[in-house]
């Protein structure tokens, strides 16, 4: 019989991934090993996201929302500056194998942004055509350890 693998979820949150080499829990044994298993892209976007916000913050934007979805697709942050609402993308890459957070971004998103946003300006009842409004770009970067390169907001990309 080859080795059993299992997953659970424990109290704190973090999945668990156990390896069973002999089948012992099959027999039942109390014995296993377990290997705590990193959210990997998930806990990397979540943390890109926060860099954003502070920087954002920093930036002067009132945070209005944060990964407002609808059945046209999602934006990561709504923020509001003087009478302009901008609706950010956030990118985070660690390490450049995969190119830049800026290249990571395409066309066919940026067009789901942009009705994703006149969908939130209605359902929020501000008329589309009486405010300024932009899709806007957070562009986060840091290096293979995770340490933070760099944080670049680009104010309107559409």
């Amino acid at each position: 019989m080859p080795p059993r693998w299992w997953w659970r979820a424990p109290r704190d949150g973090a999945l668990v991934l156990g390896y069973d080499p002999w089948n012992v829990l099959s027999h039942g044994l109390r014995f296993r090993q377990e290997i705590r298993v990193s959210d990997g892209r998930a806990g990397l976007g979540r943390r890109g996201e926060e860099l954003a916000v502070r920087e954002l913050a920093r930036q002067g934007y009132e945070i209005a929302g944060r990964n407002w979805h609808c059945q046209m697709g999602e934006v990561d942050v709504v923020a509001l500056r003087g009478d302009t609402w901008t609706f950010f993308e956030v990118r985070t890459r660690r390490g450049r194998s995969f190119g830049t957070p800026e290249e990571s971004l395409r066309s066919t998103k940026v067009k789901r942004m942009a009705d994703v946003a006149r969908m939130y300006l209605a359902e929020h009842d501000v008329n589309v055509h009486e405010v300024d409004w932009r899709i806007g770009l957070v562009a986060v970067e840091m290096d293979r350890a995770g340490y933070l390169l760099r944080v670049d907001v680009y104010e309107s990309i559409w």
